[in-house]
């Protein structure tokens, strides 16, 4: 009701000005006034159909609201195409070996990690939780209608042969990536940090990639991990995500469940919710598992969260080259390099630390897997690393019994070596 009434009063306050602009009673900035009204009606808006009503709502002590949201009125039925959508509620096949392999490194050792927002309460079954954007949220974007949105180009070219090219984007990445084959998913369990991030519209995040297609204008790409983004969520803390795009971040996809797309199942994890606790550097250590793979079926790409939370699916529409399988995966981290002020950013990838420091300082992915055409589980042959400045961020892949294939990822940015 609150949304519907404010929507109201912006719009008979955009009549007053604009009549009082045509009658000359208002000199001063009649296009700049009505330039503000229209902002915030048109923000207004987006808000009234990013937040769903809930039947129940949970205040996080991050200061989030999760709203508790009926499963069949989530942001993905607002697709045309997903009208008379029958939701999944699970999948058909988990790929083989998966768990096998949770009873093998099911260790006592293991420590979990939750949401903030469990301390004060869950969601009922038969709702999703979904975390309320607020008007500040939107306010941050460069519109309204790029909020939630990647910039073009931001995925990382092993193969190209300009790195000034990669460069222009002001993305950095220190990523370990296979192709040549066709992939139907990939997992890995990711060591999650709070790095520090020095100035608000830059992030830094770590994460797998599934992406089909050329680096061009047509690049399919399904993304899920960790990362830290005060443009996004007003805040420093390390929250997890999901990404997808169909068209290189162009009109297409999004953060999380800010527009039409995934359809989330799972009534206890939040998409863009703070995850609890982080890794202390020579402290505990704390990872989170990612699992994205493709229904042999239905063709939808499932995600998982740790051994128990299947959070959801990407229908198979929404992409053209992933409707079949993905030529590339990619894991490791991302940061944007602003270059304030003229010098390389101090943003941290990962734990802030270079890769050689190790297991307690410095972060890593492990047990980095691929789902192959018989929807097998298995370890992905010929990986290959890319970094754009090694010297800022760099990684060094390794392979052992309990980590399979692993590596170390990340840096402090700035510093003698990187001015």
């Amino acid at each position: 009701m609150g949304g519907a009434q404010f929507s109201r009063r912006e719009t008979t306050t955009r009549v007053l000005v604009v009549a009082f602009c045509l009658l000359g009673l208002i000199s001063l900035s009649c296009a700049a006034r009505l330039s503000v009204s229209r902002q915030r009606l048109e923000v207004q808006k987006h808000l009234n159909r990013l937040n769903k009503p809930a039947v129940k709502s949970i205040k996080s002590p991050d200061g989030d609201v999760i709203d508790c949201v009926d499963i069949s009125h989530q942001p993905a039925f607002d697709h045309p195409f997903l009208k008379d959508h029958k939701i999944q509620m699970r999948p058909n096949y988990h790929p083989e070996g998966l768990f096998d392999e949770n009873k093998v490194s099911a260790k006592p050792k293991e420590r979990p990690i939750t949401q903030l927002w469990h301390q004060n309460g869950r969601c009922p079954e038969g709702t999703i939780p979904m975390r309320r954007t607020k008007k500040d949220d939107v306010l941050r974007a460069s519109s309204v209608k790029r909020f939630g949105r990647k910039k073009h180009r931001t995925v990382p070219q092993p193969r190209s042969a300009d790195p000034d090219l990669i460069n222009q984007s002001g993305h950095q990445h220190a990523i370990a990536y296979v192709e040549g084959d066709k992939y139907y998913g990939a997992k890995a369990t990711i060591n999650v940090w709070e790095p520090k991030i020095q100035q608000p519209n830059e992030f830094s995040l770590s994460q797998l990639w599934i992406l089909g297609g050329s680096f061009g204008e047509d690049l399919n790409s399904i993304e899920a991990g960790w990362q830290v983004s005060p443009d996004l969520y007003g805040d420093n803390n390390t929250r997890l995500f999901t990404y997808w795009t169909s068209d290189a971040y162009q009109a297409t996809g999004c953060y999380n469940l800010l527009c039409s797309g995934f359809i989330q199942i799972n009534s206890q994890i939040a998409m863009g919710a703070s995850i609890s606790p982080v890794s202390g550097y020579r402290n505990s250590q704390y990872d989170i598992s990612i699992l994205v793979w493709k229904d042999p079926t239905e063709g939808h790409w499932w995600m998982q969260f740790g051994n128990d939370y299947v959070l959801g699916y990407w229908p198979s529409f929404l992409f053209s080259y992933l409707a079949d399988s993905a030529s590339m995966i990619e894991w490791g981290g991302e940061v944007v390099n602003s270059e304030a002020g003229g010098q390389h950013t101090s943003t941290q990838m990962g734990s802030g630390r270079f890769p050689e420091e190790g297991f307690g300082k410095s972060s890593y992915f492990r047990n980095v897997q691929v789902v192959d055409s018989s929807n097998n589980l298995k370890a992905p042959k010929g990986i290959g690393t890319f970094t754009e400045q090694s010297n800022c961020y760099d990684v060094q892949t390794g392979n052992n019994g309990d980590w399979g294939h692993y590596f170390y990822y990340g840096g402090p940015g700035r510093n003698a070596n990187c001015p």
